[in-house]
């Protein structure tokens, strides 16, 4: 079973008004991220290019750039992950951007999920609030033979971490409401100098999964 959030044959069509930035520029940084709307050469396919510079110059190699949702954060329209156990994303390959450009390039992003928002501080700044995070590694082949081509990240429910500003919160101390949440985002950061630099992955779709474990695995590669 899946559900295609966006993209994909029957998901929300990709649109910049969804998405609007949160970078560490809100602390001091100079890390930037766009999120912008392209079609594949080949299929002609809407696809969203996630893409912007990682600084670690600024905060001390703390750096951090990232696109979130703004669609799902009303009382009256959460988005609803019960009944599956896995989120799917389709990456184009040939597009993780950085190469030569940086001795450390961007390989690894993140994806976070938030069920709770709190109204913005009189500063106009948001209130923190525990966050749950996945990571994956975006490796490309060295010969360049996958480039154009779709790669499957699979995220169980089960490697998203609880984390408050940044920080692992303790096992048993958060439990994520998976029908109630408010807020998905897409985020690289420099982990404290491991990463730095241009970066830009390009998802042709996020989908919901419910996978039967039981009969064979996730059936799809995790990267």
């Amino acid at each position: 079973m899946e559900h295609y959030i966006f993209g994909g044959p029957n998901g929300r069509k990709w649109d910049e008004k969804d998405w609007t930035a949160s970078d560490d520029r809100v602390r001091g940084g100079k890390s930037i991220s766009h999120i912008t709307m392209t079609k594949t050469p080949d299929t002609g396919i809407t696809v969203a290019k996630f893409s912007g510079n990682l600084d670690i110059t600024t905060l001390g190699g703390a750096g951090f750039a990232s696109h979130r949702t703004t669609i799902f954060e009303g009382d009256d329209q959460p988005l609803d992950l019960k009944g599956f156990n896995a989120l799917v994303l389709k990456i184009v390959c040939g597009t993780s951007g950085g190469d030569g450009e940086s001795d450390r390039p961007v390989r690894k992003y993140t994806v976070v999920l938030k069920d709770t928002i709190l109204p913005k501080r009189p500063d106009g700044r948001e209130q923190s609030t525990i966050s749950w995070e996945a990571d994956f590694n975006m490796v490309l082949e060295e010969d360049g033979s996958d480039t154009g081509k779709e790669k499957t990240i699979t995220l169980p429910f089960e490697e998203f971490k609880p984390t408050y500003r940044g920080k692992p919160v303790e096992d048993g101390k958060a439990k994520l409401d998976w029908g109630g949440v408010k807020r998905v985002s897409l985020m690289v950061r420099s982990f404290f100098g491991d990463q730095y630099g241009p970066f830009s992955l390009v998802v042709s779709s996020i989908a919901a999964r419910k996978t039967a474990e039981e009969s064979g695995g996730w059936g799809c590669c995790v990267i």
